[in-house]
């Protein structure tokens, strides 16, 4: 079968231990994003099989148009929001999704909160620049850690927390709030009592309508200016331009992200504001993490070929 998987940006697929699943079939790896609808049709135009890296690549209905060759998609994660199902059914692809884990997600997280709370990456560039101790740091016991959003990641990150014998806050949806009280913390009284009361607020909510921009200008200038806010989840969920606005205006007093609008990233205006943190997307980019994604994923596409039962998202 024709297998292409498309942004590979660090071109370590082909390393993987996973990656010997696929071994005898016609397999091409791209590095690189395309976003042009013609030169991506080009590049997939002989593809039986896509293999997608999370949502790094939408598939539109005006794309599969183009792909009458493709015959299934293997999402690497569980969600596949980014592909137009009902596209898909009427172009007869199978689309399959694989599982996901929260763990480097969390771990990343918490790497941000303490590289911002302590200014360790400003501290390591005054370092290599003979600059000797010029910031002066944070520590996390006894301060108020908030998560938005009391999931997979989110659980693990409150569970870091308190191994750092923080205060944790917990808000979202009803049910949100259910398994955070059973698991013996503090529910906010509000979304705005969340955000007032955090000296660290982690951001772990998935992306769809109701989410989207539900961390407004205002919400933000109600943080303190001491605070922090941690996005390693995606970066619509806050409202177009308010993170920006709020850091200039100094609440929260500074930012750590690992997502944003638009990636990979060419330029943006908060990569220019010095009380910012910042990765580029590496949540779930890590080794473990990606033999375990597209271990999966290879999995359930050599299941499609054998013609074993799988369980189709575009029905």
């Amino acid at each position: 079968m024709k297998i292409i998987i498309p942004d590979d940006y660090q071109d370590c697929v082909r390393n993987l231990e996973a990656f010997k699943q696929l071994e005898g079939h016609d397999v091409m790896v791209y590095h690189d994003t395309l976003t042009d609808l013609d030169t991506l049709s080009a590049r997939f135009q002989d593809a039986e099989a896509l293999v997608l890296i999370r949502e790094r690549t939408p598939i539109t209905a005006a794309l599969l148009e183009r792909l009458p060759k493709l015959k299934v998609i293997s999402q690497t994660g569980g969600g596949a929001a980014h592909v137009d199902m009902a596209a898909c059914r009427r172009h007869g692809v199978t689309v399959m999704a694989g599982t996901g884990s929260p763990y480097a997600a969390a771990e990343l997280t918490w790497g941000l909160v303490l590289a911002a709370m302590r200014h360790i990456p400003a501290e390591v560039e005054n370092l290599k620049a003979g600059r000797w101790q010029r910031t002066l740091g944070t520590g996390l016991k006894g301060r108020t850690l908030s998560i938005f959003g009391y999931g997979k990641i989110g659980s693990l990150v409150a569970r870091y927390g308190q191994a750092f014998e923080m205060n944790v806050l917990v808000w979202g949806r009803e049910g949100t709030r259910q398994r955070a009280l059973d698991a013996g913390l503090e529910v906010a009284e509000s979304q705005a009592d969340l955000f007032q009361r955090s000296d660290v607020l982690s951001l772990h909510l998935r992306l769809n309508d109701e989410t989207r921009g539900i961390v407004t200008a205002e919400s933000l200038a109600q943080m303190k200016p001491t605070s922090l806010l941690v996005n390693t989840s995606r970066s619509p969920l806050v409202a177009p331009g308010a993170l920006e606005q709020a850091l200039k205006a100094g609440r929260p007093g500074q930012a750590a992200v690992d997502v944003f609008d638009a990636e990979p990233v060419i330029e943006n205006a908060l990569l220019a504001l010095p009380n910012l943190v910042a990765t580029p997307h590496l949540g779930y980019v890590e080794k473990d993490n990606y033999e375990f994604y597209f271990g999966d994923a290879f999995s359930n596409l050599l299941a499609y070929m054998d013609g074993q039962p799988i369980n189709n998202l575009a029905g």
